[in-house]
């Protein structure tokens, strides 16, 4: 579904922040994201200036907008050719205007409009922005990233491999990469889910390439319980983990799997959350080695939700969300 190549458009972008020395005055945080209209595509995380592929009329477009996502409603839009003018004329903009503690975009928007950043802003484009008004990013597609997709060259298709709790180990990546060679175009592409991509297989193949991942211990199959689960690094590799929760998950995936349940849980070893950046719909916090609070994902409450339950063993844990209703928590 993609509607552009986003990849020189974003070798572009990245080129003029590393080159252009005034944008060495950027926060490390301040982000740029740049979406092509993909089925798989993280939607959900703010970004500090957004860039969002559609066609009107026939002509290839970019939706943008400020300190959101793409998702949002988008402010204008400028044409493909110029996303790359409209980025540096909203980073200079954002470094002319900004106080030195303002080093996010919605720092600065608290002090002023959007509608007075883009006033200030079509000044400095060559052509003005366009009015695209009532359009909106669809949202994408869940669980796409762990499988085999069409592309959209007829006859091709990619295969999405999960890493068992985001480790990909030297023979994973080494054996994926002669499969890239073998059966794609010698590409692999990471994911913001903890898995790859290999992008560019003919249909015919599909079958070989994936029970070939699977053998090296990838997990291509969203009925794998292992494929929902995160965890942070936990007590085998951080001074602040109060569990080990990389074992943990890995005892949680077989219990689940054994119920036939393939279920989002978050393990965090302590309450910063490291290894995921949005609310999962469930959380286990650690308190001590092996035991576990239970949140559930609630819109009404602060951090990972209302807590259900304290101190859980694993399988004191694992039998109470096998207990949950499917809709709520099956992914």
């Amino acid at each position: 579904q993609c509607l552009m190549d986003t990849r020189p458009l974003a070798a572009q972008i990245l080129d003029t922040l590393q080159g252009h020395p005034r944008f060495h005055q950027l926060s490390a945080k301040f982000a740029v994201q740049l979406d092509g209209g993909e089925a798989l595509a993280m939607l959900e995380h703010h970004h500090d200036l957004w860039l969002s592929a559609l066609e009107r009329d026939g002509q290839g477009l970019l939706a943008f907008g400020l300190a959101g996502c793409p998702v949002d409603e988008p402010l204008a839009a400028v044409a493909q050719d110029q996303g790359h003018e409209l980025l540096v004329a909203v980073l200079e903009l954002f470094l002319d205007l900004a106080r030195p503690e303002q080093t996010r975009m919605r720092h600065l928007l608290m002090d002023m409009s959007r509608e007075d950043f883009l006033a200030q802003l079509e000044p400095r484009l060559s052509r003005p922005l366009l009015n695209i008004g009532g359009w909106r990013r669809q949202a994408s597609d869940a669980g796409l990233h762990i499988g085999t997709y069409p592309q959209a060259a007829p006859g091709q298709v990619y295969v999405g491999a999960g890493t068992p709790l985001g480790r990909l180990d030297p023979a994973m990546l080494k054996g994926a990469a002669q499969l890239a060679r073998e059966y794609g175009d010698a590409s692999l592409r990471l994911t913001p889910w903890q898995s790859l991509l290999l992008p560019s297989i003919a249909a015919a193949d599909a079958p070989a390439a994936t029970a070939a991942l699977e053998q090296l211990g990838l997990l291509c199959s969203p009925q794998q319980a292992l494929a929902h689960l995160i965890a942070c690094t936990g007590s085998s590799g951080c001074g602040k983990a109060l569990a080990d929760t990389k074992s943990d998950a890995l005892q949680l995936a077989g219990l689940l799997q054994r119920h036939g349940r393939q279920l989002d849980v978050h393990l965090s070893a302590c309450p910063r959350s490291c290894a995921a950046a949005h609310v999962a719909p469930a959380t286990l916090l650690a308190v001590a080695p092996g035991r576990y609070d239970l949140y559930l994902r609630d819109a009404t409450q602060p951090g990972f939700g209302t807590l259900h339950a304290r101190n859980l063993s694993i399988e004191a844990a694992e039998a109470l969300l096998d207990a949950r209703p499917r809709s709520n928590l099956d992914a």
